[in-house]
């Protein structure tokens, strides 16, 4: 009924959703790898929203595969009527994943070429993703905090984007840099809102 009468007086409902992900162990590094490459990829694409989402399904589905590795979670979002204040409020959890620790990457230089193969490795990995999208998706408007309804979240998200319903996506992670650790006393420190799994 109430769907109807959103149509009726031609309003859109909008979906503004962040998901944090913290994963944990000796194997997690390689997962660096693909988001840094969705993050150059992204930055090649100008925002193109297409690349952007096929980015977000590459993640997705890596963290997918890395399910025996997630060790917290936490989402949060709201439901909006207006563009223009779901564009503000993306904005503000933009800024908000970006101040967080190490979650900026420095795709300026190619430094990282030159390195001793000895850098350490860490052993924790945060994925922040930010999306808003049109209508509605139950799998991703609920409590993520345990494992099943994360795995159903992620699929979710990959069938926003097949299904063209995306308006924004972000994807912050951090260490963002190879080399660089994650200890666990920042992570209670910059990523309070994490409830294991």
């Amino acid at each position: 009924m109430s769907n109807l009468f959103n149509k009726m007086i031609g309003r859109t409902r909008y979906v503004v959703f962040r998901l944090f992900l913290h994963l944990g162990g000796g194997e997690v590094a390689p997962i660096l790898g693909v988001l840094n490459s969705a993050g150059r990829d992204a930055i090649d694409a100008d925002g193109d929203l297409e690349v952007l989402g096929e980015g977000l399904v590459e993640i997705s589905q890596t963290l997918l595969q890395y399910d025996e590795y997630w060790l917290s979670a936490a989402n949060e979002g709201d439901v909006l009527w207006n563009e223009g204040e779901a564009g503000d409020y993306v904005n503000e959890l933009f800024t908000d994943s970006a101040e967080r620790y190490l979650s900026e990457p420095d795709y300026s230089s190619d430094s990282g070429l030159n390195e001793p193969l000895s850098i350490p490795v860490t052993r924790n990995v945060i994925v922040m993703i930010t999306v808003a999208y049109e209508g509605e998706v139950p799998e991703l408007e609920t409590d993520l905090s345990n494992v099943q309804a994360l795995k159903e979240g992620l699929k979710a998200l990959i069938n926003l984007h097949y299904k063209h319903r995306l308006k924004a996506i972000q994807v912050h992670f951090s260490p963002a840099q190879l080399g660089d650790e994650l200890t666990s006393d920042q992570l209670l420190q910059y990523y309070p809102e994490l409830i294991p799994l």
